[in-house]
């Protein structure tokens, strides 16, 4: 007697293994990167062009990240964190040292803190720039794209030059920073700083009351503020509801405890808001930058202490001491007492934490990242349900997804 054939496995997942209503359709829409920013598949299903349930897969990207840190010295994952968000690599990197530092006991140098608090709202300026022009590009806001991306390019180049690295920069360092300032950096800073107000007071003219703009964003992608809350959101999307909440202000780092600047919130949290709140944070950006320009000490910018940070090059290769002590640094690693610690920075995207565990060498037992862009996909649904198929990239292209961070 001939066996049954085996049924075909269903290749959609069982929320959606029948349909709400007998003319609807199940899509998927993607992984694909043009269409999502990232290797993201959203299972729609469809009513017409009405999106009336959705479920958002943020995997495919299998790199492992948690897991190889525990096989690497505290030293040599600094290159790891920067991949998380390379957007804004350098709070990656600060946010990780801190974590460090911390269980070390180590208390980095006045000049260092403040240059990695300058730097900090560099990088979100530059992030900010990026999703915003990503997100105008997808309405088809050529003009306003271009002008945003030529001022962004012009701070990727300022930024190589102080680490070397276009993106993904490994410029912290436990304990300091790799380098200082090169001569005339500041100079070009302020010169770019001056350009990026003539650019985005252009887009501000082009954008912020275009009826195109304002009907495709106004009401769109909403979500409320029990929701976020509800879901751990942070950051942009949080404030796009209404709720100041931020790290800088809450639970100040760094040397934002001396700087005046302003929480910007929305009012409805749709993507209208989101975009008027990352615009009105690079402002502030820029005047915490131009604060901390003025406010920059002299002084050396790692700390001196031979558990972590490494001797100059000339002592290197003329004593011994310090030859042994590079040496030992490379091969084995800082060593790190044994402990816990949990350090969180205010990431273009949200509270970017880092929970790190020390058996007492030098390299991590664990080292988990709560990363903003992870925590947010848990809640897209709620953003897209309802809306118009249309709608769904330049709402995906509001919440900044990076898909390094959401790798686990």
């Amino acid at each position: 007697m001939q066996a049954p054939p085996r049924p075909i496995p269903n290749p959609v997942r069982s929320i959606f293994e029948t349909t709400l209503r007998e003319d609807s359709v199940i899509v998927n829409i993607g992984p694909s990167h043009p269409a999502t920013h990232g290797t993201v598949q959203i299972i729609a299903e469809l009513d017409g062009e009405r999106v009336l349930r959705s479920d958002v897969h943020c995997g495919y990207l299998h790199r492992g990240f948690e897991k190889e840190c525990e096989d690497h010295t505290w030293h040599n994952l600094i290159p790891y964190v920067d991949r998380l968000n390379y957007v804004s690599a350098l709070i990656n990197d600060f946010a990780y040292c801190e974590g460090v530092e911390t269980l070390m006991g180590v208390q980095i140098t006045p000049r260092c803190r403040y240059l990695r608090t300058l730097l900090s709202e560099y990088s979100r300026l530059v992030d900010h720039l990026t999703c915003l022009a990503a997100g105008l590009m997808e309405l088809g806001a050529m003009t306003a794209f271009l002008y945003l991306v030529m001022i962004r390019d012009y701070m990727y180049e300022h930024l190589a030059a102080l680490t070397g690295a276009r993106v993904t920069y490994t410029y912290g360092r436990i304990g300091g920073l790799a380098r200082d300032l090169p001569d005339g950096w500041l100079k070009r800073l302020e010169e770019i700083l001056k350009q990026y107000e003539v650019f985005i007071a252009r887009v501000h003219g082009l954008v912020d009351r275009n009826r195109i703009f304002i009907d495709r964003m106004r009401g769109v992608g909403v979500i409320s503020t029990a929701d976020a809350l509800s879901y751990g959101y942070t950051g942009v999307i949080l404030r796009s509801t209404g709720v100041p909440r931020d790290l800088r202000k809450d639970m100040p780092y760094l040397a934002y405890a001396e700087l005046d600047f302003d929480v910007p919130v929305g009012i409805k949290g749709d993507n209208y808001d989101r975009y008027y709140v990352r615009m009105r944070e690079m402002d502030e950006s820029v005047y915490m930058m131009r604060q901390l320009m003025e406010m920059l000490p002299e002084g050396p910018i790692n700390v001196d202490d031979r558990r972590c940070t490494f001797p100059d090059k000339p002592l290197v290769y003329s004593e011994i001491e310090s030859l042994i002590n590079h040496f030992k640094l490379v091969m084995d690693g800082p060593g790190v007492p044994a402990g816990d610690a949990y350090s969180a920075h205010e990431a273009p995207n949200g509270e970017l934490g880092f929970y790190l565990v020390s058996s007492g060498g030098g390299v991590p037992y664990k080292v988990h990242c709560r990363a903003p862009s992870f925590v947010h996909m848990g809640g897209v649904h709620l953003m897209i349900n309802g809306g118009q198929l249309a709608d769904i990239v330049p709402t995906f292209g509001s919440i900044n997804m990076i898909g390094g961070e959401c790798d686990r």
